[in-house]
C-alpha cells in the first residue's frame, strides 16, 4: 500500500525534531459540489531541524514516531522569503 505523500506548510517548529505543517486539502461539499478548502495541522519529524516558518515541505505517512506524530519530512520544496537573508547575517 503506498505512503501518503502531502505538501504544505510549516507553521510551528518550536517542539525539538518535529515541524507543524499546515497542508490545504479540496473536498466537495456532499450536497452542493462545491469544492471547499479545509486545512489540517499534522505533525512531522523533522530530524535535523531544517524547517523553518514558512517553508513549503513534502511530508510522508511513516510508522508512528510519537503518540500525534506519524509523518516525516521528505524534503523542503521551497524556503520561507527572507529567511537566506537572515542566514547570511548570522554568518558575519
Amino acid at each position: 500500500m503506498p505512503k501518503k505523500v502531502l505538501v504544505g506548510k510549516v507553521v510551528s517548529n518550536k517542539m525539538d525534531k518535529t515541524a507543524v505543517v499546515a497542508v490545504e486539502l479540496r473536498v466537495p461539499h456532499t450536497k452542493y459540489e462545491k469544492q471547499i478548502v479545509e486545512t489540517r495541522k499534522f505533525k512531522a519529524h523533522d530530524a535535523e531541524n531544517k524547517c523553518q516558518i514558512g517553508d513549503v515541505v513534502r511530508i510522508q505517512e511513516c510508522r508512528p514516531v510519537s503518540k500525534d506524530k506519524s509523518f516525516e519530512v521528505v524534503e523542503i520544496t521551497a524556503h520561507a522569503p527572507g529567511v537566506s537573508a537572515k542566514a547570511s547575517e548570522g554568518a558575519k
